[in-house]
């Protein structure tokens, strides 16, 4: 919080103890006052102020310019700590209370303008009626603009410190809600996380994944729904899991495209409460280094996600089915691996693996006679052509 000045020292102001005595005692008319104008002068305190909570203002206004007049009352050798402290201690408070009303700063400050206003012109001309020369109200009114200036600054700072609370708190039970999403628990928890969390759920969810300093940079582009939590897989680096709003259609569109340019995995459009499914897939992919281009949309990748489903599982079917070139050197297993994949995923035209493989159509006739000799019949065997396509034909990159 600010720190609390006076300013009666620096204005030389000493104000009569009779002065200070006649304006104590208008203290609750001149509140009355006060507050009367503020609620026709300030629309947002228009019905705000009533009843109990009017009398409550009123008081607090009485308190306020009490503590005016004994800072005025202290003179130039005296000291405004105790005063002030109390004062803008009030103040710092109300700006917090504006804050929890929903209530932006700036019906506060309308609120202190009119105050001053209404407060000046009424102890001002008390003040003279009581015998207070045209000098010394001139240094009493620059006193009372600073005071004003000091209880305002108060309340802006207890208003952001408040909102900056509220922001923190938000944003952990937003965490909580989105972990609780990602561990798939049951709806009453999640709706009342959710409500909890002022989160209004949308019809669908879409888990992304990536380094968890990227995020920041991201989230301020997606919207208010957009929720975060922590990776919880040990992943090095770190990475971070957002759940977007419904990214679905167009929204995908615009996901990818503020995701341009940064290693992210993006999930599945799934119903908001089953967004769990979406992240594992997310995380899937991640796991697996899917990485043609970045981000990564993991609807592009489905078979790649199915064959790797189980990597161990994968790289037996693959060593089965490349048994028959077991026996030969390296290099040329390997050519004629790369050849029977292509011929595979070109369905046996010639020219189109020649051109996949960068080599003249005789030298893929060449290697196929040397596959069929090796594979005899197999090639003919749905099953075997099955395993061959999935050991084969699906690239993680």
């Amino acid at each position: 919080m600010r720190s609390e000045q006076s300013h009666s020292a620096d204005v030389g102001l000493e104000v009569p103890d009779s002065v200070i005595s006649t304006l104590t005692e208008m203290l609750p008319a001149v509140s009355e006052r006060v507050v009367g104008a503020v609620v026709d002068g300030v629309p947002s305190y228009a019905g705000a102020l009533a009843g109990e909570m009017r009398e409550a203002i009123e008081q607090a206004v009485q308190l306020a310019l009490a503590g005016f007049l004994r800072l005025a009352g202290a003179g130039p050798g005296g000291d405004p700590g105790t005063p002030m402290q109390a004062s803008v201690h009030g103040a710092y408070s109300l700006g917090r209370g504006e804050a929890r009303s929903g209530r932006s700063m700036d019906a506060l400050l309308a609120a202190y303008r009119v105050g001053a206003r209404v407060a000046w012109q009424d102890m001002s001309a008390a003040a003279v009626d009581a015998g207070l020369d045209a000098s010394t109200l001139a240094r009493f009114a620059e006193l009372v603009f600073a005071y004003i200036d000091s209880l305002s600054a108060a309340s802006v700072a207890g208003h952001a410190e408040e909102l900056a609370v509220e922001g923190r708190v938000r944003e952990r039970r937003r965490e909580r809600l989105a972990g609780a999403l990602l561990d798939g628990r049951d709806e009453a928890t999640v709706r009342k996380l959710a409500d909890r969390a002022d989160w209004s759920p949308p019809e669908t969810l879409t888990a992304v994944v990536l380094p968890a300093e990227r995020v920041s940079a991201v989230t301020a582009q997606l919207g208010a729904g957009c929720l975060r939590a922590e990776d919880e897989s040990e992943q090095e680096p770190a990475v971070a899991v957002l759940l977007v709003p419904d990214a679905d259609g167009p929204g995908r569109v615009h996901l990818l495209r503020i995701l341009a340019g940064r290693p992210a995995y993006v999930g599945p459009v799934r119903p908001w409460l089953a967004a769990a499914t979406s992240y594992n897939r997310a995380l899937r992919a991640h796991e697996l280094g899917l990485a043609r281009r970045e981000p990564v949309d993991t609807e592009e990748h489905l078979a790649a996600l199915v064959a790797f489903a189980d990597p161990s599982a994968h790289a037996d079917l693959r060593a089965a089915v490349l048994e028959p070139l077991a026996d030969l050197p390296p290099a040329t297993a390997d050519r004629l691996a790369e050849t029977l994949r292509s011929w595979l995923l070109q369905q046996g035209r010639r020219d189109a693996v020649a051109a996949q493989l960068h080599v003249h159509p005789q030298t893929v006739r060449y290697r196929m006679g040397q596959i069929r000799e090796l594979y005899g019949e197999r090639l003919s065997d749905p099953d075997v052509v099955r395993d061959l396509v999935i050991g084969l034909g699906v690239s993680r990159r």
